[in-house]
């Protein structure tokens, strides 16, 4: 097998690690390039490819991370990973894992840690490396490697998402939720949400944005309701999928451009948070991004009494 082969092998793996760490689609599929160039002209014959890619792209994304951290410190606005439609890497043996730790509950989450504590909690609890493999990937000995994942599994542990265990029921909900976001219906979205929930978006002040995160039932409810209808006269349609392994979806514009992501976290029967995507260089992936600023134009006049316009 050429090394070409090998490397398209491992790519989901590499990408799943890399989008862990980072939090960023596009950094990740940075971090995979650079490591294929590594490997490219790396002269020796490695003894294991995936443990020799696994260690260049974990050691390049906490690279990334580490320099990503003070530019998130200047960010207009919430700071949310990049959503993800679907993650390359499967594994039937740990399928729960893997959806749970992509979530962004779970993405944010690990911004708490150190760049090293993610790196070893991602490969330890999430792939399963053993701590020799995880020592290379990082450069510290083995022992200091268990006490960062103790450290980092105590952190996750302390606030830990949990999502329902039936999927279905989940899927079910959602669909119940948009469905009443559509209609407008705002006794049906009171019953589905928390009395807690929260709604939060992230533009980078490069889209128009909620001014700050919207907190309770009745707060999240009417705003929902006092956007459906606008939206809907717009053109804008609600494309249901799964974002970052969780109930959500994609709004698009009449060009059927996306301009939005929803993610839907679901606990107890209930939505208790909503997170919303709109800053256009984290939504490229999805394909040509619409316009945020012309459509919340058209919103604002489709908003005004018809005697107005």
């Amino acid at each position: 097998m050429t090394r070409a082969e090998e490397f398209e092998q491992l790519r989901p793996l590499l990408f799943a690690i890399a989008y862990r760490i980072l939090g960023s689609v596009s950094e990740a599929e940075d971090a995979v390039q650079e490591t294929w160039l590594g490997y490219q002209d790396y002269p020796a014959e490695p003894e294991s490819a995936r443990a020799f890619l696994s260690t260049v792209v974990t050691r390049t994304s906490i690279n990334v991370l580490r320099s990503a951290r003070v530019r998130r410190e200047t960010y207009a606005g919430p700071w949310l990973p990049e959503p993800l439609l679907a993650d390359p890497y499967q594994d039937p043996e740990r399928s729960a894992e893997l959806a749970d730790s992509v979530s962004m509950a779970a993405l944010l989450l690990l911004e708490r840690l150190s760049p090293l504590e993610r790196a070893v909690f991602v490969l330890r609890e999430v792939f399963a490396f053993g701590f020799p493999e995880i020592a290379s990937a990082v450069g510290r000995s083995e022992s200091a490697c268990r006490q960062l994942a103790v450290r980092a599994r105590r952190h996750m542990d302390a606030g830990r998402p949990r999502f329902e265990a039936d999927r279905r029921e989940r899927e079910q909900l959602a669909d119940r939720f948009f469905e009443a976001f559509r209609e407008g219906d705002l006794d049906a979205l009171r019953e589905l949400l928390a009395a807690d929930v929260q709604m939060t978006s992230d533009s980078g002040g490069k889209a128009p944005q909620l001014p700050k995160p919207v907190v309770g039932v009745d707060n999240v409810a009417r705003v929902l309701v006092a956007v459906a209808e606008p939206l809907a006269r717009i053109g804008v349609v609600v494309d249901p999928r799964p974002v970052n392994g969780q109930p959500g979806a994609i709004l698009r514009d009449r060009d059927d451009r996306p301009f939005n992501t929803l993610a839907l976290d679901i606990l107890d029967g209930q939505i208790q948070a909503i997170r919303i995507v709109i800053n256009p260089d984290k939504l490229g992936h999805l394909g040509p991004v619409g316009d945020a600023w012309a459509l919340s134009r058209a919103f604002n006049q489709a908003r005004r009494p018809t005697s107005e316009k």
